[in-house]
């Protein structure tokens, strides 16, 4: 038996009586609340969401991605159920494109509504699976984002300055070549997101993917680092047979 499942076993059952009247205070309610769960199966997780609830699991990327693995970093993995109001009203607090970008605080309790806690840590969401007829969240894959960790993170790409944009006022449009980067990133400098300064190109401009500017400790996944990630166009004039 894992000492994790014997902190749940013996955990005061008592305990959640007195904490099932009072509510966190705003600051923490994006802390994700989990409880644990022992057994799995598509049965267990239908119930689950049947009860208001999100199954999830929370390992060492490496797990996810193929990489090198330790025995510690398989010992984290974490079978939990999450609330699906939390979840949701965490989704929508957030951009859409930002949220596999973005670490949460986790608590995992010893149930609903216990004051007991058993583990907790930051996590960074993998991959939020969705109903594609409804769009209502399946389950979630979380990462731990310990400090001193490194992950690899799809960043998205924020591009700012086109209102003041020299080629854009001479009729170019900006060409957003690359959504997103690929970085390594220690966990405690994961950027949500990365804004790209277009306040300075001119027409046939471009910005590439080594000049973008991050922390210095991000480093970037990338065979070609001069790979453009942007460019200001010229204008396109269609000929018309009109006289």
């Amino acid at each position: 038996m894992s000492r994790f499942a014997g902190r749940l076993r013996t955990a005061v059952l008592n305990t959640r009586s007195s904490s099932l009247s009072s509510s966190p205070p705003a600051a923490a309610y994006h802390t994700i609340q989990a409880i644990p769960r022992e057994c799995t199966g598509s049965k267990v997780s239908a119930r689950d969401r049947a009860q208001g609830r999100v199954p999830a699991v929370v390992f060492a990327q490496q797990l996810f991605t193929g990489g090198k693995i330790d025995g510690r970093s398989v010992s984290r993995k974490r079978i939990l159920t999450t609330e699906r109001k939390q979840i949701q009203a965490i989704l929508k607090s957030v951009q859409p494109e930002c949220i596999c970008s973005t670490t949460f605080p986790l608590q995992i309790r010893a149930g609903s509504g216990s004051s007991v806690l058993l583990e907790s840590g930051k996590v960074l969401p993998l991959k939020i699976h969705r109903d594609p007829e409804t769009g209502k969240v399946l389950n979630l894959v979380f990462a731990w984002a310990d400090e001193g960790s490194e992950l690899k993170v799809d960043v998205p790409l924020v591009f700012k300055g086109e209102d003041v944009c020299p080629g854009i006022k001479k009729g170019g449009n900006l060409n957003r070549i690359r959504p997103s980067l690929k970085f390594l990133c220690p966990a405690e400098h994961i950027p949500s997101k990365i804004e790209v300064d277009v306040s300075n190109l001119d027409i046939g401009d471009r910005i590439l993917m080594h000049e973008v500017e991050v922390h210095p400790s991000l480093k970037l996944l990338s065979r070609n680092e001069t790979m453009p990630v942007c460019k200001i166009n010229a204008a396109k004039f269609e000929e018309s047979g009109e006289v």
